[in-house]
This record gives C-alpha cells, sequence and structure tokens, in this order.
C-alpha cells in the first residue's frame, strides 16, 4: 500500500465520520421534531378555544418595488383574525420606483389601519434592517410582527403567534412557519419546498423542543416593541437581520419560540441565477453574524446558544467540506483513478448515511403531509444537483468575504407577478 493510498483511505473516513455525526444529529432533531408537532397540535387546538384579550399590535411589511405582490400581502394583513381596534398595519416604502407607493395608498384609503411609511426615491433600497428601523418610527403596537412583501399569511396566524407571546413571560419573540406558494412552478421551487419543510422541521421545530432555541426568520414572527426598542433595532450591517437579532434576544435573557401552525405562504425563486443570489446573501449573511459574535462565544449566559452557534460554523464549512471530500474520493475511487484500501465497510457505513439523509427528509416532510413515493425520487435527483450547489454558494460565499473582503449589500429577491397589480385602478 502507497502512502498516497493511505492518506485517501484517512480523509475518507474522517469525512465519513463527520458525515454520520452531522446527518445522526439531524436524524435525532427529526425526531424532537415530531414530537414538536404533535404537542403543537395540541396547542393549537387549547388556542381555538380560548377567549383571550390581545394587545395592540403593528404589522411592519418592507416593500422595495413590490408592486408585483404588495396588493395580495396587504389584503392578507386585512383579513388577520385580530381585533380592527388593535391592529395598526405599516407598510414601509422603501424609496420604490414602481407602483408600490401608488398600491399603498389604494388600501390606505379603503382601510384605516393600513398606513404608508415613505423613505423617498433615491434614499431607499439599502437594505431591510434599515428599512424596519425606519418602519419603527410609526409603530403604536405593544407587539410588533414582521411579514416580507411577498407573504400571505393564514387569517389566524397573527392571533396564534401573539397569544404564545403574551402567555410566557421568558419569550421575547414567536416565529410561525412559511410554506412555499409556488412549490409546483418547477424543479427549482419543488426543491426548495423540500429544503424549507425539513429544515423548519429539524432545525426550528427540532432544536426547540431539544434545546428551547429557534432562529428567527425574516417574515412571520412577533416581538415585543419594548424588546426591539431596548436593542436598538435592527443590526444594519446584517444581510440576515434575523439571525443576528435572535442572538441578541437570548443573550437579553428571552427565548424565542416556533409554533407549525401559524402559517404564512410566500413566494420562492422560479429561476437558478435569483436563488443562487438570494443563498449568497443568506450565507454571507451568517458569516457576518458568525464573526461578529464568535470571540463572545465562550461568554453566552445560554451555552445551549453557544453550542448552536458552533453547529451552524460546522454545519456551513466542516460538514460541507466532508462532503466534497468523499464525493471527490467516491468519483475517483469509481474512474478508477485511484485505489481506497480499507479494512472495514466503511463504504457501505457511507451508502446507509446517505440512505438516513433520504429518510430523516422524508420525515421531516411528513409533517405537512407532503410525503410520498414519488419524493423519494425527487430528493434522490435533489442531492445531486441543488445540495451540491450549495457548495458552490459556500465557497463563493467564504471567498467574497475572507479572501476579496468585498462589502456586503443587500440585494432584493426577484418577485412574479401574482395578478393582483392588475386589479387597481
Amino acid at each position: 500500500m502507497s502512502v498516497f493510498e493511505v492518506d485517501l483511505s484517512f480523509l475518507f473516513v474522517v469525512a465519513v465520520i463527520i458525515i454520520w455525526f452531522m446527518i445522526a444529529y439531524q436524524f435525532v432533531l427529526t425526531i424532537f421534531g415530531y414530537i414538536n408537532f404533535v404537542k403543537s397540535m395540541k396547542e393549537k387546538k387549547e388556542a381555538d378555544g380560548l377567549d383571550i384579550e390581545l394587545p395592540s399590535c403593528t404589522v411592519l411589511i418592507p416593500a422595495h418595488n413590490e408592486e408585483k405582490v404588495i396588493a395580495a400581502t396587504i389584503e392578507a394583513m386585512m383579513n388577520f383574525n385580530y381585533p380592527r381596534e388593535k391592529l395598526q398595519i405599516v407598510v414601509v416604502n422603501d424609496g420604490s420606483t414602481d407602483r408600490t407607493k401608488e398600491i399603498i395608498n389604494h388600501y390606505a384609503s379603503m382601510d384605516s389601519r393600513v398606513e404608508l411609511f415613505d423613505i423617498p426615491a433615491g434614499e431607499g433600497g439599502k437594505g431591510k434592517s434599515r428599512t424596519l428601523n425606519k418602519g419603527m418610527k410609526s409603530a403604536k403596537g405593544e407587539i410588533i410582527a414582521v411579514y416580507d412583501a411577498d407573504n400571505t399569511p393564514d387569517p389566524n396566524s397573527l392571533r396564534y403567534l401573539v397569544i404564545q407571546l403574551i402567555r410566557n413571560k421568558e419569550l421575547g419573540a414567536v416565529l410561525g412557519k412559511f410554506r412555499t406558494a409556488n412549490k409546483n412552478k418547477n424543479w427549482l421551487t419543488k426543491f426548495i419546498n423540500i429544503e424549507t419543510l425539513s429544515f423548519q422541521s429539524m432545525l426550528q421545530a427540532g432544536r426547540w423542543q431539544m434545546h428551547n432555541i429557534s432562529t428567527l426568520p425574516g417574515t412571520n414572527f412577533v416581538i415585543w416593541n419594548r424588546l426591539i426598542t431596548k436593542l436598538n433595532g435592527w443590526d444594519e450591517e446584517a444581510l440576515t437581520e434575523d439571525s443576528e437579532l435572535s442572538i441578541r434576544i437570548y443573550e437579553e435573557g428571552y427565548k424565542i419560540k416556533f409554533i407549525p401552525y401559524a402559517i404564512t405562504y410566500e413566494q420562492e425563486p422560479e429561476q437558478w441565477g435569483i436563488w443562487i443570489k438570494q443563498r449568497m446573501r443568506w450565507v454571507r449573511g451568517n458569516n457576518y453574524v458568525i464573526s461578529k459574535f464568535f470571540k463572545h462565544i465562550p461568554k453566552f449566559k445560554n451555552k445551549r446558544l453557544a453550542f448552536d452557534i458552533l453547529y451552524t460554523l460546522a454545519l456551513y464549512y466542516i460538514f460541507f467540506a466532508a462532503i466534497i471530500i468523499s464525493d471527490l474520493l467516491f468519483i475517483l475511487s469509481a474512474s478508477n483513478a485511484v485505489t481506497i484500501v480499507l479494512p472495514g465497510p466503511y463504504t457501505f457505513v457511507w451508502l446507509m448515511a446517505f440512505v438516513l439523509f433520504i429518510f430523516e427528509i422524508m420525515l421531516a416532510i411528513s409533517f405537512d403531509n407532503e410525503d410520498s413515493l414519488r419524493k423519494i425520487f425527487l430528493i434522490l435527483f435533489m442531492y445531486f444537483s441543488y445540495c451540491q450547489l450549495w457548495i458552490y454558494i459556500v465557497l463563493k460565499a467564504a471567498y467574497s468575504d475572507y479572501i476579496k473582503k468585498e462589502k456586503r449589500n443587500w440585494v432584493k429577491t426577484i418577485r412574479f407577478d401574482t395578478g393582483k397589480t392588475t386589479e387597481i385602478k
């Protein structure tokens, strides 16, 4: 056996061990996600039967060139099952150059709950965090709710979120689930649908049930007005302002709860180029969050939160490094370019890790009745295409942040026409 063969065998074994650890941990999270799902259904039934006085709430909707979707979103907010006199809907026109402002004004003239906060053209488009901070100037509610401009939540979603927030003093914020509105559009949206459902079942529901930790998404969540004010709003340098804010909420001594029955529907990218830009923003945003808080991790009051940040780092870099190594060695070995001599059944172990990956995804999406025999083949195809593209995105983001040190700029996700704008004259 040559030294080269020994080195390759060692790399392969290390890659398999890392992959197995990460997938096994995510499987555990999936099991806890199922436990959370069962408990949440009972919790939802209890909330449906409650006759409770709800506090005032301000819904903030940042909107930059959203003429294709904003009408449907505002109408969904107007249909919330929430006391009319206690609901304020502030749509922040973030320097739009299309008909966004005109559409907002149309609904404001129809319903006194809808208000326009206008950031003039030329001063907007500088990021969601800045837009939310501007909108807070008009917020009158005791509770702040945030929804993206392409969201159409279920009528009871806001009520469910607020009920959980006011019933538990430990909570600083509560988040719900987002579903893919255009999931059947093409292969990409089908992949995104599987990804988002499994992510929420594992890394939101599972972490909440196991560690009492979940992370704010960019939409469909509520937070105390007094808390966001105390924290001085959103970090305007953060591209993933939700992740950054989550850490500060926990460090302030509060928890963030995930409830899967408060549902909103949102558009997802229908073109690969748009998807790559969106995911690049996410990864670079998380790079910023990790670099901002990494040196403070040993001092964190919440040790589970410290573990969670380290896990995120491992998920993005260590796990993906292991995937790259195993993929390359698998290809080289299959093509007989190299020979990996191992005394144990490591190839079988690698294959079993792949089977477990498919099984846990199927289990995770079953919570939303999305599992079927066809989905198994879709997940297989997804692994060898969609999942592999994530490697490119993570590496490109790392190159942009740590090698080129490029400035982080907000890149808006392009929307697709819902047909609502044509109805507004």
